[in-house]
């Protein structure tokens, strides 16, 4: 092992750049050449890259974001493309390609193992959304950013006893959504796994809370199902109450990482080259069971987790 390449891909999560730390510095006390390639997929196939080495790493642990910038890349998920990306990695002279992100940037490290890369793949997304791990790099601090911007709507919605119906991040995955409802104490959250959404029954647990002497409520609503502003207007038009939509967007995604993401970033970092050194391949650092561990990159892939319904009940039956 000589030379290593090392990516951010697809959505940009807090807790990237922990990562990219722990892989830089484990690989260089070993003697190992780590190559930072910028904007992903779409980067190697260009060939942009930048040395890394202990010292360029320093002081980013912090930084929301990546470094190495990121992006989405159309052309790898062609056969040519996913071919031309393999040899330009032989080009550079990349031993292995240690790739964080999520189900789309990890599925193209599998297409480049099975072209004969080695691979080390590494979660990175905040909607906790590969099935394979019980917990991605960036979602706790998604989740704590998401809270305290619901705490400080929460603060204008009692001043003026509304609703608020705010959307987060969370196209396919509603964990986020969960997490920050129950977090900030949401009377109810919408997700994109539980296709029989109610919204009369969203309207009935706001008049309940209001009978019990409730004076303003809170919505969550993943991004994956929408129509933010059209359920604060009918909550607006069937109740009479003031109802506001607010959409969080990108807002979720900076922010410097929590102590979670920083250290579950640097153990994952540390454990990918330190399997790359035993001789492992085309494997995904996976938290289970509160421990790490690792599989491989296609069962990865192909494993699919049950829906957490309790968890999504518990907004509601907390909501009084």
């Amino acid at each position: 092992m000589k030379k290593l390449g090392i990516l951010t891909s697809g959505g940009d999560a807090p807790g990237m750049n922990p990562v990219i730390r722990a892989v830089v510095r484990t690989a260089s006390k070993e003697g190992i050449a780590v190559v930072g390639i910028r904007r992903g997929f779409d980067g190697l196939l260009s060939g942009d890259t930048i040395e890394l080495d202990g010292r360029s790493v320093s002081n980013i642990t912090n930084q929301g974001g990546t470094i190495l910038f990121s992006a989405r890349s159309e052309e790898m998920k062609t056969d040519e493309g996913s071919k031309r990306a393999y040899e330009m990695a032989k080009i550079l002279g990349f031993d292995a390609l240690v790739v964080i992100g999520g189900d789309g940037s990890l599925t193209g490290a599998k297409v480049l193992s099975e072209h004969g890369l080695t691979v080390m793949g590494i979660p990175g997304t905040i909607d906790l959304d590969l099935d394979c791990s019980e917990y991605t790099i960036g979602f706790d601090t998604a989740v704590n950013t998401g809270m305290d911007a619901i705490n400080r709507i929460r603060d204008t919605t009692a001043s003026h006893e509304r609703v608020s119906v705010v959307e987060v991040m969370g196209r396919d995955c509603g964990y986020l959504a969960i997490w920050c409802a129950l977090a900030a104490g949401a009377d109810d959250v919408m997700v994109p796994e539980v296709t029989e959404i109610d919204v009369d029954a969203v309207i009935r647990q706001i008049l309940t809370n209001r009978s019990r002497g409730k004076k303003h409520n809170l919505v969550v609503v993943a991004e994956g199902v929408g129509r933010t502003q059209e359920l604060a207007d009918r909550i607006a038009t069937i109740t009479g109450i003031s109802s506001r939509a607010t959409i969080l967007g990108h807002l979720q995604r900076g922010g410097s990482p929590t102590a979670i993401d920083r250290v579950h970033g640097s153990e994952m970092g540390m454990l990918a080259v330190d399997l790359l050194l035993r001789g492992e391949k085309n494997r995904v650092m996976i938290r289970r069971d509160g421990r790490y561990i690792h599989i491989d990159i296609a069962e990865a892939l192909n494993h699919k987790r049950e829906f957490d319904r309790s968890l999504y009940d518990s907004v509601r039956q907390l909501s009084f």
